[in-house]
């Protein structure tokens, strides 16, 4: 053991400062993007009763069990169809994974919405929200939307307003609350490597991997709301 701990650790007191340096350096960059998440967002997370009034709510997909969404994602479409019954957005964009036949987010968000009393003709599908990336280029480029309010949990909110906002749509962020059960943790833990890739997109701002034509879903639901 003694001999396999000096195999780690320099042996002289320069190259342990040295390491204990290298380690610290690590720490610093590894938690850099989640700070940037946490300073850039400062001042726009609010609650469904607070969040000003925009046309547009984005929700994004969390997931699907036999067809129906998860808790998680039903938390945020609730929220959603509050939105919508307060009268703070007039429309609902739905945007999710739909990239096989056997799995549509888009459509069950949908569904579920319908099933609360948001009209369909209030509600948008984005078939190709393949994460929150793509999601944000979608909803700006291929949807028009300039100004939204993000839907999601709390552990990614701060994420989704950076990306959206990088995107080019001004975001508020209303943070879906949840019990801090391992599912939470887990979403919580994963952000921070999540916080990594959000930097890079910022930086390089790759293409959503399908784009496609412009759609004017929202724009003709908006015009439904008069």
């Amino acid at each position: 053991m003694r001999g396999w701990t000096r195999g780690l650790v320099p042996g002289t007191r320069r190259g342990q400062r040295r390491l204990a340096q290298g380690v610290m350096l690590a720490c610093v960059l590894a938690l850099a993007p989640a700070t940037w998440l946490h300073t850039s967002t400062a001042g726009s997370l609010r609650t469904a009763a607070d969040v000003p009034a925009r046309d547009v709510a984005v929700v994004f997909g969390a997931g699907l069990w036999k067809g129906r969404p998860t808790p998680y994602l039903a938390h945020r479409l609730d929220t959603a169809a509050e939105l919508y019954r307060t009268g703070k957005v007039k429309v609902v964009l739905v945007t999710g994974d739909n990239s096989r036949a056997d799995y549509d987010e888009p459509d069950a968000m949908r569904a579920y919405l319908v099933e609360r009393g948001v009209p369909g003709t209030r509600i948008v599908n984005d078939h190709a929200g393949f994460d929150t990336w793509d999601s944000c280029v979608r909803a700006k480029r291929i949807f028009g939307v300039d100004r939204a309010v993000l839907v999601t949990q709390g552990f990614h909110v701060r994420r989704a307003v950076a990306l959206c906002r990088a995107a080019g749509v001004e975001s508020y962020g209303v943070g879906v609350a949840e019990p801090h059960d391992a599912v939470w943790y887990y979403g919580g833990v994963r952000e921070l490597a999540a916080a990594g890739k959000a930097a890079a997109d910022v930086v390089l701002r790759p293409d959503p991997v399908f784009l496609g034509r412009q759609e004017t879903g929202v724009t003709e639901a908006l015009a439904s709301a008069g």
